[in-house]
């Protein structure tokens, strides 16, 4: 088995105007790096429209054809300060639900080892009726609840290191012992969720915040100390993760100062977690990342580490 890469043409006519950070280059660098030649065996697969089926596991069906209702012909629409549709956005945003849940049926019926999905527009701040923070759906919620109903997985581990918190993740399953969320964020900053001790109903989720100015030291000691006893003793069925890439210290929105190494460090981590319970079985959603020399960058290193793995391999 291999790695999977899933992506489709429609991330790129998803556009919310001039200077936006979340913009369609993003994916654009992200496919030009995934063709250098150390890529040449990296699986690759366009991706599935997603169904409404899928979105409204984790989304009432009002805000979804509140969404689909309001998505304009021409021009943008404004949902926040920070946050808008144009005419390519909803259809954007169904192949990003459609390739998560592509990602997830690869891995789960054995045909992958692991997946990376890049597509945009991002979800993790998307809650359960509200868009927000560049999303609309949750991608990771909605993998994590179709890999429950279509694959039987009792246990799903979501772990976010995007510099951001995943406020959305942590609300649609504050109070779900079947899935734990475990976020790596810089505190304060937008949303502005994401302490200690905001653990939820079921003592599943699992918040490390770093302060502005940490680098490396600092987030691997937060993911050892804090984030990976617990994904391990929690024991998934599969491991997704929320690939967010702007805690890079060239990234303009925030001011965590990682570099590729820590982010191919984390990867290996993970795949350890997806070892010891889930058979390997990994699926990587792109989330933020708004430097391109930085995103392209720590990509390629995450994705070099997820197909230099095997499953059942450990690493130091």
């Amino acid at each position: 088995m291999t790695t999977l890469f899933i992506s489709h043409p429609s991330a790129l006519l998803h556009d919310m105007g001039p200077g936006h950070p979340e913009r369609p280059d993003r994916v654009r660098v992200i496919e030009r790096a995934l063709e250098a030649e150390a890529f040449q065996m990296l699986a690759r697969e366009r991706a599935a429209r997603g169904e409404f089926e899928q979105i409204i596991r984790c989304h009432p069906e009002a805000y979804v054809r509140s969404l689909e209702e309001a998505a304009p012909q021409h021009g943008l629409l404004h949902l926040d300060g920070d946050t808008c549709m144009n005419s390519g956005t909803w259809e954007a945003a169904l192949h990003g639900v459609g390739a998560a849940c592509q990602a997830v049926d690869e891995v789960m019926g054995g045909k992958a080892a692991n997946a990376f999905v890049a597509m945009r527009p991002p979800g993790h701040h998307a809650e359960i009726s509200t868009p927000m923070g560049f999303c609309f759906f949750n991608n990771a919620a909605i993998a994590a609840r179709h890999a429950q109903a279509a694959h039987g997985a009792t246990r799903v581990a979501i772990m976010d290191f995007d510099v951001h918190h995943g406020n959305g993740t942590q609300d649609i399953f504050w109070a779900d012992g079947s899935v734990m969320y475990a976020s790596t964020h810089q505190m304060p900053l937008f949303p502005g969720t994401g302490a200690a001790n905001e653990i939820g109903e079921m003592n599943t989720i699992v918040n490390a915040p770093l302060r502005a100015g940490d680098a490396g030291p600092q987030f691997r000691h937060a993911m050892e100390s804090a984030i990976l006893p617990r994904l391990i003793a929690f024991r998934p069925d599969l491991v997704i993760i929320s690939a967010g890439f702007d805690a890079h210290q060239r990234d303009p929105l925030a001011q965590i100062n990682l570099l590729e190494e820590d982010f191919a460090w984390a990867t290996a981590r993970l795949m350890d977690v997806a070892d010891a319970s889930a058979g390997g079985r990994l699926v990587s959603l792109l989330e933020g990342g708004y430097d391109l020399t930085a995103l392209a960058g720590s990509v390629s290193a995450h994705v070099s580490t997820l197909m230099g793995r095997s499953p059942g391999a450990s690493s130091s």
